[in-house]
């Protein structure tokens, strides 16, 4: 894919949606009125989605832009997604560089009646990080105008440094989700959201807000009881890694491929041998992939090494089948813990 600074984004999104929303009032106004009790929640990506569905209930009508078993990178909005964003109640998204299109849509609409919530802006945010022997061309964001801050050089660094020294400058991880900690922070921000929007229903997410924030604590002693107990704390990804915050969270240290937003699926022999080196040195006994990758990258090095080849979720998407079978950010949390439970000990 393609990808435009946010002010090529401008020109090629702002005529479709000013076109549509020009047509959208009267198809609006003929709707059933009983289509618009509900508040109306548009996510971009799934985190957020089911975040929302648990704090909402019966109470939102909920909408996720991003489909079930899609390169969640490579999104491109539609103009139907641009009038569902432009007409909706609250609006979430991530608010990194993959959602530069987003800004295109809010400048454009009137958002004073509209709740909108950024995922980075409730959370501390770090940069996206290269760890030894991680290949860093083929960044799914990478830019190529004034509107990057990014030196050509930046990514240059001692080969002898020490593991996570090397961060890229200017860009900061977007995959806030993938620590239980910060998920507790946003669902509390998005109550909040609903509560400003809805106050008649407060109560209810309030109450839904609370016992899944328990959840959430619950899922966070569990990774805690793991790591404290673990006989080792490396993790190694035959893959991208959108784990940065989740290995803060709890310790960990990792070698992976690619960062977590790379737009490459396929490791230079170089980076393949690093990790196949790594693991054989350290006696590693699992190699990750994360979800809906062709995991050849991982095949390889299992093959290679005799290690076992496991998911760790990140949640960014879900399968077609995992959506349809009540998937949730909770109960593939709960399967990362059983997978990071075998990989640790």
């Amino acid at each position: 894919m393609t990808f435009f600074s946010r002010k090529h984004l401008r020109l090629l999104l702002l005529p479709a949606l000013l076109l549509l929303t020009g047509c959208a009032g009267s198809a609006k106004e003929t709707a059933d009125s009983t289509e618009n009790e509900k508040l109306s929640a548009v996510a971009t990506i799934f985190p957020q989605y089911d975040f929302l569905r648990a704090i909402g209930g019966d109470h939102l009508d909920l909408h996720m832009l991003l489909s079930p078993g899609a390169e969640s990178h490579s999104f491109e909005p539609t103009p139907g997604d641009m009038i569902t964003v432009s007409e909706c109640d609250l609006f979430v998204y991530v608010g990194g560089d993959s959602d530069a299109w987003v800004e295109t849509i809010l400048d454009s609409v009137d958002t004073s009646n509209k709740e909108v919530v950024t995922l980075m802006d409730c959370v501390d945010t770090v940069a996206e990080e290269t760890v030894e022997g991680m290949e860093t061309h083929g960044h799914a964001h990478d830019h190529e105008d004034e509107d990057t801050d990014h030196d050509e050089d930046s990514h240059d660094h001692d080969e002898d440094s020490h593991d996570h020294e090397d961060e890229s400058h200017g860009e900061q991880d977007e995959h806030v989700w993938t620590s239980p900690k910060n998920a507790m922070r946003i669902v509390q921000k998005l109550c909040d959201a609903l509560c400003r929007l809805d106050p008649e229903n407060a109560d209810d997410y309030q109450a839904n807000t609370a016992s899944y924030l328990a959840s959430l604590t619950s899922l966070d002693e569990e990774f805690s009881d793991v790591t404290a107990n673990a006989s080792r704390h490396t993790i190694v990804f035959g893959d991208r890694f959108p784990f940065r915050y989740f290995a803060d969270a709890y310790g960990l240290d990792y070698y992976a491929a690619f960062p977590g937003c790379s737009s490459e699926s396929e490791a230079s022999a170089k980076t393949l041998s690093f990790l196949i080196d790594k693991i054989n040195e350290e006696q590693i006994p699992v190699v990750f992939h994360t979800e809906l990758s062709n995991e050849k990258m991982t095949d390889c090095i299992c093959e290679a090494t005799g290690a076992k080849k496991l998911l760790l979720h990140s949640c960014h998407n879900v399968s077609k089948d995992d959506f349809e079978n009540g998937a949730t950010y909770l109960s593939l949390m709960e399967q990362n813990v059983a997978a990071l439970k075998e990989a640790l000990n």
